[in-house]
């Protein structure tokens, strides 16, 4: 799921220092990175306008339960026909198919942008197990190189790309740091005029921006609130490497069932069959789940690990599990999202229920290690992975478990199948 475009070194001739190549990056990268963080907080806030209808003030006005098995089931298999006809007859048909769309990538067509941002806004609003990044990443590219091409025509396609793709990430997780470490892993061993930090000066403005538009306007936090590991010691680092490398194995499971259910679902040939079969099933998933394992995930892990230790370690199994199998069904049947926020629910679960097996470990290490194994697994991004655990529990000390955390986890997901596939339908590795 990496990056697949990075700016390239901008051309000039002997004489230009480069200062003078930077400063004029500058006006467009903070364009780019406001523009991307707007279609960001425009599609999550209609989609959480959606949600509170569908969620809660049609089931009232139907005298239903919020989320009784039934209204889960009824929703889900709802949103499945709802994003099948989005699929089918809005022009473009909300872009190719996502189980072989990463993160990144060429731009699409900017027909395709409306509906594919019009499914996104169903998936999230619906309660599919589906993030944002995804759809929303490839939209602002499609826009931005199709705004920047006409504006500035000589500007190489690959450098919208990449403006387009750092502000985004900036905006998800309100900082531009996940997007200079996602930038620094696509231009490693790649060739390029200028020192790495130059290469990424105007992508890392553009995070920047959007990052900060997303803070100002909403305050977005991945800060758990989990207790802080103050004085870490051998039990803790066993710990972390314990659980970060079951963890790996445990995520690894929706890579391999990934290609099988994803040929099963294609075998339909129409989304009219696909998506709303796809949806009946993720509402049975959901009514023997519940309401935590719905939805892209982030809020209901602010709610799993607000009340450690309320939970049974049977229960945060069957979490896990559900929302594992949930994101494959959902990945696999044609729903447009990421699959990054899903994963961090997956973490937080499995480490709460290594957590709950063995109480002696310190709740932040189970999380954070946990959610860098199955963010491993799932993306096979080494950076984003140990920023994303780092993050919900920030301390010097974390960072020095999680950085040892991955290597063992690294060792157990490099060369297996990803969560993503080639055209053909095979696991890429």
């Amino acid at each position: 799921m990496a990056t697949d475009h990075a700016p390239p070194a901008p051309t000039s001739g002997a004489a230009e220092t480069p200062l003078r190549i930077l400063l004029p990056q500058v006006l467009p990268a903070l364009v780019v990175g406001l523009l991307a963080s707007l279609l960001f907080l425009g599609v999550s806030t209609l989609a959480e306008q959606l949600e509170g209808v569908l969620w809660n003030d049609l089931p009232d006005a139907l005298g239903i339960g919020h989320y009784s098995s039934l209204w889960i089931i009824c929703m889900l298999t709802a949103t499945g026909v709802a994003v099948g006809l989005v699929v089918w007859k809005v022009p473009g048909h909300a872009g190719p198919d996502p189980a072989s769309m990463g993160l990144g990538g060429a731009p699409l067509p900017v027909g395709i942008v409306p509906g594919l941002l019009l499914a996104s806004v169903l998936v999230l609003a619906g309660g599919v197990s589906l993030g944002p990044e995804n759809p929303i990443i490839a939209s602002n590219i499609a826009l931005i190189y199709w705004l920047g091409h006409r504006i500035s025509p000589a500007v190489p396609a690959a450098a919208w790309v990449a403006l387009a793709s750092a502000a985004t990430v900036g905006a998800l997780f309100g900082t531009p740091v996940a997007a200079a470490l996602i930038l620094s892993e696509a231009l490693a061993g790649r060739p390029g005029q200028g020192s790495l930090w130059d290469r990424l000066f105007a992508p890392l403005v553009a995070a920047g921006t959007g990052s900060m538009t997303t803070q100002l306007l909403v305050g977005p936090s991945f800060d758990m609130g989990l207790p802080p590991l103050t004085d870490p010691g051998y039990g803790d680092l066993l710990a972390a490497l314990v659980i970060a490398s079951a963890a790996a194995v445990f995520g690894l499971g929706c890579c391999y069932l990934f290609p099988h259910l994803h040929a099963a679902f294609g075998r339909l040939r129409h989304p009219m069959l696909m998506l709303p079969l796809g949806g009946l099933v993720l509402g049975l998933l959901g009514a023997v789940g519940g309401q935590l394992t719905l939805f892209k995930g982030l809020e209901e892990v602010e709610e799993l690990t607000a009340s450690i230790g309320s939970w049974s370690s049977g229960e945060l199994a069957k979490m896990a599990v559900i929302k594992l199998v949930a994101l494959v069904v959902a990945a696999s049947c044609g729903f447009r999202g990421g699959r990054i926020f899903p994963a961090v629910f997956i973490g937080a679960a499995f480490g709460l229920f290594a957590q709950a097996l063995v109480p002696e470990v310190h709740p932040a290490v189970a999380v954070a290690s946990a959610v860098l194994g199955v963010l491993l697994a799932t993306t096979r991004q080494g950076w984003i992975s140990l920023f994303t655990g780092a993050i919900l529990a920030p301390s010097a000390a974390m960072l020095t478990l999680l950085c040892l955390a991955s290597l063992p986890a690294w060792l157990i997901v490099t060369g297996r199948p990803q969560l993503e596939l080639d055209q053909q339908g095979n696991s890429l590795r």
